[in-house]
């Protein structure tokens, strides 16, 4: 009895573990990633085409903090609302009135706004590869 003991103490377990990943995990992790990076791709292309309508520059909308600011410029809105923007919970509602007046500056009314909110990857390409015309409203 006392052998079975000591060779239970004696085992090496150091073979038979893992890291802890497993492929399917990695896999999808993956894609998952790749599917978020299309997402982003496909706002920031977007974002391009609707800053270069409105007569600013694409590159612009790479920016992080600047493409707020060009963005504010292209809804007619004063540029010290990017402080409104910082605000948590205000900032929610500063950008629905921003999209809005992003949308109405092309010509679009409410429900694009909120599409351009909820659906970014879908709105910005349609606004900036659709036959939109950039024309400020005043306010």
């Amino acid at each position: 009895m006392t052998s079975l003991f000591a060779l239970a103490l004696l085992q090496d377990t150091s073979t038979t573990t893992t890291t802890g990943v497993s492929p399917l995990g990695a896999a999808m992790g993956a894609g998952m990633m790749i599917c978020w990076l299309v997402l982003v791709l496909l706002i920031v292309i977007g974002m391009w085409k609707v800053f270069v309508k409105a007569g600013k520059p694409g590159w612009a909308a790479i920016i992080p903090i600047y493409n707020m600011i060009v963005l504010l410029e292209i809804a007619g809105k004063p540029l010290w609302w990017f402080i409104l923007l910082l605000i948590p919970f205000v900032n929610l509602i500063v950008a629905i009135i921003v999209l809005v007046a992003l949308a109405r500056n092309f010509g679009k009314g409410v429900g694009f706004a909120l599409g351009l909110l909820i659906l970014p990857f879908i709105f910005y390409p349609i606004l900036g590869f659709g036959d939109a015309r950039y024309q400020p409203v005043a306010a």
